[in-house]
């Protein structure tokens, strides 16, 4: 077996995700079908690249010896893909590629930027991994990135990539069944769903361990159901068979089915912040796409009124119409 670029992929995004099976549904495979691929590349190599434990895969020293020669080629074979892509949108050809995590403020946002760049090729990218988003802008994929951070699980950011901080924490709240006990108060408590089961995204950066610890600070013990699908897992919350956390943004179910409140204490948090690459923006450009977002994200939040309240409660510096 000789090494193709789509090995190098392969290994860069199991050290950038610390996980097979992150790795896997970033590139677009099933865990098994990586997993007997990074085996051939261990075999071909000569040696075991990574260590599996039960904090994630981490490279060995052979393993950080061929990395270190990865990545440029991956870069490199990146920065071909996306010139070939340029050359052949033409020349003058105006073009923004947006890379986002999905949030109501982002149908907002795209308004904004249509209605001030007509003659602009617009396109977005939406991923649940920020981290993915950053290795896609890191490899001039993307031109800027709306994403997240969760408190206590950094993001993994590439040399040379900045971000602007839109918010420095927002708060995650829990959305339950119209009928749950929870729901008639206006805050829920994590003790009075601990025997919920709580769904959770397993693509997304860090929600099941985050909400995890939250659930360990308070000495309780939380029943995770992994659900890639949002319809079924908005199904499953609507008819009372598990409770899940989301944005403070989101809307409870136009049928009435679910409620959204906001958690005690706030134990999960998260920085929203716009992301890209230094220099490969003009300044004032990155100002407007950030005041765009801005704005979204100010008329989302108003628009949740629970979330409003919150923001009311904590002084914060949002300017909410209205």
């Amino acid at each position: 077996m000789e090494l193709e670029v789509r090995h190098l992929r392969a290994l860069c995004a199991i050290a950038d995700t610390g996980s097979v099976r992150k790795a896997a549904v970033q590139l677009g495979m099933t865990q098994p079908s990586l997993t007997t691929q990074l085996r051939r590349i261990e075999s071909t190599v000569g040696g075991t690249l990574f260590t599996r434990g039960q904090h994630g895969s981490r490279p060995t020293p052979l393993g950080h010896s061929v990395l270190t020669r990865a990545r440029p080629i991956v870069a490199e074979m990146a920065a071909l893909v996306a010139a070939a892509r340029e050359a052949a949108l033409g020349a003058g050809g105006l073009r923004l590629r947006i890379g986002s995590i999905g949030s109501p403020a982002v149908a907002g946002w795209l308004r904004r930027i249509h209605r001030r760049l007509p003659e602009t090729d617009t396109t977005i990218h939406i991923e649940v991994s920020s981290n993915t988003l950053l290795q896609l802008l890191a490899t001039n994929q993307l031109d800027v990135a709306f994403v997240h951070e969760t408190a206590g699980f950094p993001l993994h950011v590439p040399p040379g990539v900045e971000r602007r901080v839109l918010v420095a924490r927002e708060p995650r709240f829990a959305e339950l069944a119209t009928g749950h006990p929870a729901a008639r108060r206006p805050v829920a408590h994590l003790a009075d769903l601990a025997r919920e089961p709580w769904i959770v995204d397993p693509t997304a950066d860090d929600e099941a361990a985050a909400l995890r610890r939250a659930f360990t600070a308070t000495g309780l013990d939380p029943r995770l159901v992994h659900v890639r699908d949002t319809a079924t897992a908005a199904d499953l919350v609507a008819s009372g068979e598990a409770v899940r956390p989301c944005q403070p943004t989101a809307a409870p179910r136009p049928d009435g089915g679910t409620v959204v409140r906001p958690l005690a204490g706030d134990p999960l948090t998260v920085q929203l912040s716009l992301a890209s690459r230094s220099g490969s923006l003009p300044l004032h450009d990155v100002d407007a796409l950030f005041a765009d977002l801005t704005a979204a994200y100010c008329d989302a939040a108003a628009a949740s009124p629970p979330y409003r309240a919150w923001l009311t409660a904590h002084d914060s510096p949002l300017p909410l119409p209205g």
